[in-house]
Formats: structure tokens, sequence, C-alpha cells
């Protein structure tokens, strides 16, 4: 059986080495590509793939994450295997919950690759060892988790947004944000904005 796979990608010469690459094993076959979320969705309409091949970062558009909510929100939708270059923790949690059934970096061996797509298209999991190991830290970790709202604050903050910025993007009030940042202090061991970014990058809760 040839599995059909999409490549989503916004680097045309990604999209043509990963499409040698696959189409050089004989049971994968790329069906399509697109460079962005909203060409992805018209692709996979048409094409119908058992597997989307998903980078993360899709330029200035929507992001890889998003695109993934809108692929399994199909009516019959395709396995996705997300294949990117980071691997903090924040993104492999939200490409989870997405719904990706994988999650591969692209140092990954082209036989982890091919193993990974055929993976994903039986409905199991393919994930890296060092994702393995990112789900299996947070698992055992005795302290505190930190919550998706605030990753999404920690991300702000390092974009240099203050208390007042904070709240407009959150849709919060400033008390709120305030009660966010103590937390995320608390749990970071910190007790500065600026500390609480060092460490959220050091431990690759977000990535910059």
């Amino acid at each position: 059986m040839t599995l059909r796979l999409v490549l989503v990608d916004d680097h045309p010469v990604v999209r043509a080495g990963l499409r040698a690459l696959i189409e050089s094993s004989d049971d994968l076959q790329v069906v399509g590509e697109a460079g962005d979320a909203a060409a992805a969705l018209a692709v996979i309409a048409e094409t119908g793939p058992d597997v989307v091949l998903m980078d993360l970062s899709l330029g200035d558009g929507v992001g890889g994450i998003e695109a993934t909510k809108r692929v399994k929100a199909l009516p019959e939708p395709p396995a996705v295997l997300v294949l990117t270059t980071y691997d903090t923790e924040s993104d492999i949690l939200r490409a989870l919950d997405a719904g990706a059934a994988g999650y591969l970096l692209k140092d990954v061996p082209p036989h982890d690759l091919f193993a990974g797509i055929r993976s994903v298209a039986r409905g199991e999991p393919a994930l890296a060892p060092s994702v393995t190991g990112v789900l299996m830290r947070r698992a055992s970790s005795p302290e505190p988790r930190m919550t998706e709202r605030e990753v999404e604050v920690l991300e702000l903050l390092a974009d240099g947004l203050g208390n007042r910025e904070l709240a407009r993007a959150l849709f919060v009030s400033e008390a709120t944000v305030k009660s966010h940042l103590s937390h995320i202090y608390t749990k970071l061991a910190v007790d500065t904005r600026a500390g609480a970014v060092a460490a959220a990058i050091e431990q690759r809760i977000i990535r910059r």
C-alpha cells in the first residue's frame, strides 16, 4: 500500500528536498505541497492524503499549530506529523494538543522519518527522542507546571510587552496579568520579568 503525503513548509527548497527524499521510498508518494495554511487546506481537500508533514513556522501568516488544528477539524482529516527545527516544551505540547500524531525534528535520519510517517498513518505516535524526553521530564517533574496561558504570557514578555499591553493582547485586566506574573515568578524561582524570560528560554519552555 502506498501512503499519500502532503508537504507543508514555507521554504520551496526544503519541500523539494523532502519530496526527493520521501519518494525514494517505494511505499511513499507526495501528492501535494503547500507553503501556508490556506494553501495546505486547499491541497488536502483536493488530494485526500493519508499524512500531512507540517512545519511549525509558515512565514508571517497562520503558523503550523493553528494549521494543524484546521486540518484536524476537517470531516475526514489525515494524520499530521510535525517536522520542524523547534523542540521547546511549548511548541511540542501545543502541537500535540492541536492534534498532531507525531513530532519529529528536521535532523531526523531518513529511515526514522519514513518509520514515523508509517506510524502516524497507522494511528500510532511518532516522537523524536528529545521530544519524548521533554514529555517524560514534564510528567515526572515535582515542580508546578506552567499553564498554557502562562506560556503565552512568557512569550509576550519576551516580545517586550508591558502590563498594559499584555492585558490588551490577552483581553484581561492588568490585575489578572499581575496574577499570572506572580505565578510565573514563583514557578521559575525568579523575581523579575527579564529573569522569567531568561529562565523560560533556558528551560526550553519558550523559544527565542
